[in-house]
């Protein structure tokens, strides 16, 4: 045992959690499942068979319990007419005329009520007599008419003083056009020897309606010589010959009646739906509960596999990286399992490990890069410093050279342009109050003017509230110089640039708008998209990189919270619309 222990363990050991878990899955799972559905199926099957067995037998004894309720009432009422001497009298007296039978049988069924007992029996009485005094008809007949009769044979041939016939009547003077009989017979001997008989009919569709109601799946028949004398199916037809019984296979339980001379077969069929059947017919819950006992097992393995095999993929992952410059962490550490308490050990020696790197080796390489970085800067710094200083001397120059020639206007914009180009080179602060931008703003327009005459005219209105508040540097002059050059320069008559600032639903608005060629739905569709989707990427591009910048420096300073909405038609002109809350543009807020 102990070999064959180690043997396995070897085998597993080469193994993947995955295979391992299936093998579990099969041997542990499937299989005993599937021996222990057998033997419950097997005992459920036994146990319903036996019940059905059962039920059979149930129904037999129900059946010939209530055949012999029916047929013995008959033999109860035949035996109370036997030992009547009223109606033996009545049988035997000599009549003198027609008329005198008439009157004495009126007062008789008057006296005896035997027609409302019978009625209410569902059986039909006929007397049969040896007397050439009465008339046949209805309810008395003469004996001498019937002695050819199956039925009266029946009970001379087997000398009997009582008994029950099944067969067919085929008489003339039977008062039932029925062929398929059920009678009780009863000679009226008691009071000395006769040849008078009493004959009772059982109504035979009544018998068949009772069986029937009987409400049985299965089908039922009693047979006498093989013959179907009853049946709650199709062969109980009461105007048929009786059928012989063929069906000898499907017989699933019978029993043997002996019931006043007669020796009869109660036959109980199998079910029409049998054991197996009735297992195929509940197929969809048994293949429901085999697909929850399959699969639900399946479900958790798989999760207890995947729970493992990720994991411990993740750790290996990182180990293979262990000959990178830096130790990575395992960022979604997770569970209370060994699986989990590696992974937080792991960054626990990870963190440690580029703690000392960061100590031994990082640091130096960061310290030559930040000289390097650092000696760059003072060197661009170098550079700024004198391209400026070069070109605002030169600037002034032409100013002081502008106002000694009488060239005033000159001058004037000589001075405008200096103020524009020494905003953009001062870059130590990127936010700038809404008032000194709107400074920068009229400077912009202004010049401009000189460019376009009286082809541009503007408009500048600032809340007063809004004066204090702080925006990027050069945002609104961005958006200005944008109208200008794309609005009002490529349209052939005269147009207006509004700025108009306000507060509204804690958020400062910012309105640009132009009365230039405007675009077309694409063209400010595009528009809309880069001013909202703006990134360091775009600045690489070509086309309105000033907006872009514009928009990308708004979205930082908001946090990604600023609006941009753009409305334009051609030929009319076009609505550039900022909304920024408000949080965003005071000086605690920024400060905060």
């Amino acid at each position: 045992m102990k070999k064959l222990q180690r043997w396995i363990e070897i085998k597993m050991d080469n193994f993947t959690i995955k295979r391992k878990l299936i093998i579990l899955y099969v041997f542990c799972v499937i299989i005993p499942l599937i021996i222990t559905d057998s033997v419950i199926g097997g005992i459920v099957f036994q146990s319903e068979k036996v019940n059905q067995q059962h039920e059979m037998e149930n129904i037999a004894s129900a059946v010939r319990y209530n055949l012999f309720s029916e047929i013995d009432s008959a033999a109860k009422y035949a035996k109370s007419i036997y030992t009547s001497k009223y109606i033996d009298d009545f049988l035997k007296q000599e009549y003198e005329s027609p008329l005198d039978y008439y009157t004495k049988y009126q007062k008789f069924f008057k006296d005896t009520l035997l027609q409302i007992g019978m009625g209410q029996n569902n059986m039909q009485l006929t007397f049969y007599a040896d007397n050439d005094t009465i008339i046949s008809g209805s309810e008395f007949q003469k004996v001498s008419d019937v002695k050819q009769e199956e039925w009266y044979t029946y009970l001379t041939d087997n000398h009997l003083k009582r008994g029950l016939y099944l067969g067919l009547d085929d008489s003339k003077t039977a008062v039932s056009k029925s062929k398929r009989k059920i009678c009780f017979l009863q000679r009226l001997d008691f009071y000395g020897e006769s040849q008078n008989v009493l004959r009772i009919d059982i109504d035979y569709s009544n018998t068949v309606r009772r069986l029937e109601n009987m409400n049985y799946d299965v089908d039922i028949y009693i047979c006498k010589d093989d013959k179907i004398i009853l049946s709650n199916g199709k062969d109980s037809s009461v105007g048929k010959e009786f059928e012989a019984f063929t069906k000898f296979d499907d017989i699933g339980y019978s029993e043997q009646m002996s019931i006043y001379g007669q020796e009869l077969e109660i036959y109980v069929m199998n079910p029409k739906t049998g054991i197996a059947q009735e297992m195929i017919r509940h197929y969809p819950l048994i293949l429901l509960l085999v697909l929850v006992n399959i699969l639900l097992p399946f479900f958790m393995v798989y999760c207890i596999n995947h729970s493992f095999s990720v994991r411990i993929g993740e750790l290996t992952e990182v180990f293979d990286r262990v000959e990178d410059d830096q130790l990575v962490e395992i960022r979604n550490v997770r569970g209370a399992d060994e699986i989990g308490g590696l992974m937080r050990n792991y960054n626990k020696m990870v963190r440690r490990m580029n703690s000392l790197i960061q100590i031994m080796y990082k640091n130096k390489i960061k310290e030559q890069e930040m000289l390097v970085a650092r000696q760059n800067a003072e060197l661009l710094a170098l550079h700024s410093q004198i391209n400026p200083h070069f070109l605002f001397n030169a600037l002034e120059s032409i100013r002081m050279h502008s106002i000694i020639k009488h060239e005033m206007e000159t001058a004037d914009m000589v001075e405008r342009l200096a103020v524009l180009q020494r905003q953009y080179v001062e870059w130590q602060d990127d936010s700038v109050m809404i008032e000194k931008e709107m400074d920068f703003v009229e400077t912009y327009l202004e010049l401009q003017k000189y460019r376009f005459g009286d082809k541009l005219s503007f408009e500048l209105d600032v809340d007063e509230e809004c004066n204090s508040f702080v925006i990027p540097k050069l945002s609104i002059v961005t958006f200005v110089e944008n109208a200008c050059v794309h609005g009002i320069e490529s349209k052939a008559t005269s147009g207006w640039i509004f700025v108009r600032i306000y507060k509204e639903k804690e958020c400062l608005c910012l309105e640009i708008e132009d009365t230039g060629n405007g675009m077309d739905e694409e063209e400010t569709a595009q528009l809309q998209a880069r001013m909202s989707d703006a990134n360091i990427e775009m600045l690489k591009g070509k086309g309105r990189v000033g907006i872009v910048n514009a928009c990308l420096r708004l979205k930082m300073v908001s946090k990604d919270e600023v609006l941009f909405d753009v409305e334009s038609e051609t030929g009319v002109g076009t609505l550039i619309q900022i909304r920024i809350p408000l949080r965003y543009v005071t000086k605690e807020g920024k400060n905060a």
